[in-house]
């Protein structure tokens, strides 16, 4: 992501020290303010979730003054933010674009966006739980509406469960337990994976308590290999080493095959994975086997967390702010757009009110119990938790990490070395 006009230090520090640590700093003023007046106009919009450009045509022909045009882009790990990033250095960005809320901070801190507080309804805002409004807020200015907020969920096969004689797991100890008795009824048989891939460490670490970033006396703080973060990756590389979880490919054919034959038999996914996970197993006639839980604790108290999760912004480009921010409020808080975008995944969204709707076009049949009423729950008492100033360095280090680290904590001390250095040469200052 381009660096151009301003340091990323003094706007990835803005924008996480009002947010964390209290730090003083001036919002930017947005790029306009609220007509009085119809607002009429063209709108490009690019996202790349399934199911957007049903959701750009139902907004068109609900009126007749705003059109949109939709277009699909790759996801972040397909080169997406790189597309993204490279339109809007370039004067040709859209004017709404979908990001995830790991990638908004680099987007901000690069002047990529505006500030939306001026452009929608102050009750909108008002609205969102307040941790995950925070995951959009920086310098006293929200920079986009939250989308989803798909929680942190643990799925099961509950006949297996049933038939190792143990109850659903509610904290990580019993987790360890279950993992064991699923294995003594069948010793080919595993309670879930452990993705090498694409590991769960950062939401799993969340839901422990740990702050991988936080802004300490004008710096950013990284702690990555924290105590609660170790204590997670410690834990996970006992089950990994005793064979109590398969260390896996995750999304990978063997993984598919493993869920279908009875070799995997949970999933520590989101709620976004009720799509897939029936997909994956429909047609090994597990209909009706699964069913959705609340991740097990570390101490018996609630604690929830997120497990990735799509904002919806304004870019810098846009020569219509209003217009845009009046389909990026349809697009986030109305019931038509949930129903617009229809049965293409079990989106938890943020926005209050939604999930009712959500449900009705998700499928929620598949499963053995009130998936939706799990998301709930699991979305309570979410912690604390900023996304760093360039998440993509993180994410690549403890990926490369996790595939060649002997252990899952020498991978998070890893991480969080390359993760300071990287930082570090971007000219922010850091702290540890």
């Amino acid at each position: 992501m381009s660096l151009r006009r301003t340091t990323l230090a003094a706007a990835a520090l803005l924008s996480a020290g009002a947010l964390i640590a209290g730090c003083s700093s001036t919002a930017p003023e947005p790029a306009a303010s609220t007509p009085s007046g119809p607002v009429t106009g063209e709108v490009t919009f690019w996202s790349s979730l399934s199911g957007m450009a049903d959701v750009a045509a139902a907004f068109n022909a609900s009126q007749e003054d705003i059109t949109v045009t939709f277009e699909e882009i790759p996801n972040g790990a397909n080169g997406g933010y790189t597309k993204l990033s490279a339109a809007i250095e370039s004067g040709t960005g859209p004017d709404v674009a979908g990001i995830e809320y790991d990638r908004l901070p680099g987007f901000v801190a690069s002047d990529q966006l505006v500030a939306v507080d001026d452009l929608v309804a102050k009750d909108v805002l008002e609205a969102y739980d307040p941790q995950v409004r925070e995951l959009v807020s920086f310098a006293d200015a929200s920079y986009a509406l939250p989308y989803d907020a798909p929680p942190l969920v643990m799925w099961y096969r509950q006949d297996v469960l049933d038939a190792a004689g143990v109850e659903v797991p509610t904290t990580w100890d019993e987790f360890e337990d279950a993992a064991r008795a699923v294995k003594a009824v069948n010793p080919d048989a595993y309670l879930t994976s452990f993705f090498t891939n694409e590991p769960q460490l950062a939401p799993l670490s969340w839901q422990a308590g740990a702050q991988w970033f936080s802004v300490d006396d004008d710096r950013w703080k990284v702690a990555i290999d924290g105590d609660a973060s170790v204590e997670v990756a410690d834990y996970w590389q006992r089950l990994i080493d005793e064979d109590l979880v398969k260390a896996q490919l995750g999304f990978s054919d063997e993984w598919t095959a493993d869920l279908g034959s009875g070799v995997i038999n949970g999933w520590v996914g989101g709620s976004w994975s009720a799509s897939g996970l029936k997909t994956r197993t429909e047609g090994a006639g597990q209909a009706g086997k699964w069913i959705a839980a609340v991740p097990p604790t570390w101490d018996g108290e609630p604690s929830g967390a997120l497990s990735g999760g799509t904002s919806f912004a304004i870019t810098e480009n846009t020569e219509n702010a209003a217009a845009a921010a009046v389909f990026l409020e349809w697009l986030t808080t109305t019931p038509e757009a949930v129903e617009a975008r229809g049965a293409v995944g079990t989106a938890y969204l943020a926005y209050p009110g939604l999930n009712e709707v959500a449900a009705s076009v998700a499928p929620v049949d598949y499963y053995a119990n009130d998936i939706y009423a799990v998301f709930d729950d699991a979305s309570e008492n979410l912690g604390p938790w900023a996304w760093g100033p360039s998440y993509d360095i993180t994410s690549t280090a403890l990926k490369d990490a996790v595939a060649t680290a002997p252990t899952l904590t020498d991978a998070l001390e890893q991480t969080q070395a390359a993760t300071v250095d990287g930082l570090t040469s971007l000219g922010l200052e850091i702290s540890e």
